[in-house]
């Protein structure tokens, strides 16, 4: 995807721009969250966008840990209209970010956290459940909500191969085996089977 618009600097944030690192400075109730943003538990690596079909979007390579500002700055300068529904491990703490820098742009986009991850948020609201949600909107009843859980998964079986490249080489690597993913789902989709006999 190309980008749209640069990402703002909010110099009357006071943690604009900062490493997530799981304490109560964030001003989060979230105990999952500061568990898994620990410093003892940041691992930098590969972050994807995907649909509800398991198609990736895009991705960018982390320098350090995924936290709140990767995912706020890849909606914020990727998309010129943010998405509806923003499903994510750590919606409780992403919303709230979101709505904090861009909260017009941000203004009609729902951020809920998927079936699988909402069983170790014991803290938060049930309002930022997918399954809580589904009740209100029956257009999320039949949504995907382990699509990027699926895509990662895929991502996971290059990453011995990239780690062993510099960035340009990985950057190329990582582009190649996502146009072939995403070329393959969209030919399933659209009921094509992708293996073809010769004659």
């Amino acid at each position: 995807m190309p980008q749209i618009r640069h990402r703002p600097i909010y110099p009357g944030l006071k943690h604009d721009r900062s490493q997530d690192k799981g304490g109560q400075d964030w001003g989060a109730e979230c105990s999952k969250y500061y568990a898994q943003y620990s410093p003892q538990c940041l691992t930098r690596g590969i972050m994807a966008a995907w649909c509800t079909h398991s198609i990736c979007y895009g991705f960018h390579s982390m320098p350090s840990s995924e936290g709140r500002d990767d995912i706020f700055s890849a909606l914020y300068t990727q998309w010129r209209v943010p998405p509806k529904w923003v499903i994510y491990d750590f919606a409780c703490t992403l919303g709230p970010y979101c709505m904090t820098q861009e909260g017009d742009f941000f203004s009609e986009t729902k951020f809920l956290i998927d079936h699988f991850h909402a069983a170790g948020h014991k803290k938060c609201s049930t309002a930022c459940f997918l399954k809580q949600s589904v009740t209100a909107d029956p257009q999320l009843k039949g949504l995907n909500s382990s699509a990027a859980e699926c895509g990662n998964s895929v991502m996971a079986c290059i990453c011995k191969s990239v780690s062993y490249m510099g960035q340009y080489r990985a950057t190329l690597y990582m582009k190649t085996f996502l146009c072939i993913w995403n070329h393959t789902k969209m030919q399933k989709l659209a009921g094509y089977n992708t293996v073809h006999s010769s004659s």
